[in-house]
């Protein structure tokens, strides 16, 4: 893949260029991450399948315990950080949600008091 290249910017505000060009700079460092989490994920499941598929066909108790899993359990964990820090921890909650919460709460008690 070919790497991305930063041309200059023709505008002759100086500020508005150095704004653009972190505002881009910050835009391909989170594109980065992005596609290393993926690439993570990708290795991550077929490198499993394939150890899963290879101990639990080899082994005398089949894929009966934790034997063939626990590399997938113990990278899985690994993986959950990752997810963590490429999306943060706003992923699950997101930026508005403690505001969306204490707005349906305080609606919910004034609709009580009516």
């Amino acid at each position: 893949m070919e790497k991305y290249s930063l041309e200059p910017y023709k505008d002759k505000d100086e500020v508005s260029d150095f704004r653009k060009e972190e505002a881009y700079l910050r835009a391909k460092k989170k594109v980065d991450a992005l596609i290393g989490f993926y690439w993570h994920f990708a290795v991550y499941v077929v490198v499993n399948v394939f150890l899963i598929l290879l101990i639990g066909l080899n082994s005398e108790q089949g894929f009966r315990g934790f034997g063939p899993y626990a590399t997938a359990v113990f990278w899985g964990i690994g993986l959950v950080f990752h997810f963590i820090g490429v999306f943060g921890p706003d992923f699950f909650f997101g930026k508005d949600w403690e505001k969306r919460k204490l707005k349906e709460f305080m609606d919910k008690e004034e609709r009580n008091w009516e």
